[in-house]
């Protein structure tokens, strides 16, 4: 059966490091024979800031609060897997993808609590997930003295209480002064990550 997996990018300039792996992903994904959905976020204008009425954390919101984000929900109920392309900004991805994590992964969409101290269910259908980061900070001093903030936000704060129970991380680093033959690589180890992923 084929797999539905929807490509989310986040990067506001054109022609960016970003860009070649969003292009490489979907690439490989399709010609592994799935279905591919994509949204380059900033390019599509995607507005990512919560509006009051959008706060909830425990109760369903009942009606989307615009059809953009109204449509971002109804697709992702239809996906089995999800892949993430972005920079390590301040140990966070961009301000469009968390708006977008925020609008778009609310209470009776993404998942569900009963109390506000209970435990969440999940509610995707996609069970795995592929998160592609670039970055300018060496991966010592990443792990040794900040942390690294952005594994504990998506494999520990956002994609397991959606119900997703697979989630690989790949880092590629240092973006800035990197070689040709360097990006070169790690597009080849994008195109292994999908297959891996279109064939798990």
């Amino acid at each position: 059966m084929m797999a539905r997996v929807g490509v989310y990018l986040a990067h506001p300039r054109p022609g960016s490091f970003n860009h070649a792996l969003f292009d490489a992903v979907v690439a490989e994904l399709r010609s592994a024979g799935c279905e591919v959905v994509t949204h380059d976020l900033c390019a599509e204008g995607f507005d990512p800031v919560l509006g009051a009425g959008e706060t909830e954390t425990v109760d369903a919101v009942p009606v989307p609060p615009d059809a953009d984000v109204a449509s971002h929900q109804a697709e992702l109920a239809t996906l089995d897997a999800l892949v993430f392309v972005h920079p390590n900004w301040w140990g966070m991805p961009p301000a469009v993808l968390t708006g977008w994590l925020q609008r778009v992964l609310v209470p009776g969409v993404a998942y569900k609590l009963a109390t506000a101290d209970g435990e969440p269910v999940g509610l995707l259908r996609a069970t795995r997930a592929l998160v592609l980061n670039t970055s300018d900070t060496p991966e010592a001093r990443e792990r040794e003295e900040f942390g690294d903030p952005l594994e504990r936000i998506w494999s520990a704060c956002v994609l397991p209480y959606t119900g997703v129970t697979e989630v690989r991380r790949v880092v590629f680093r240092t973006v800035t002064g990197s070689t040709a033959e360097e990006r070169d690589a790690w597009l080849e180890r994008v195109r292994t990550e999908a297959r891996r992923l279109a064939n798990s």
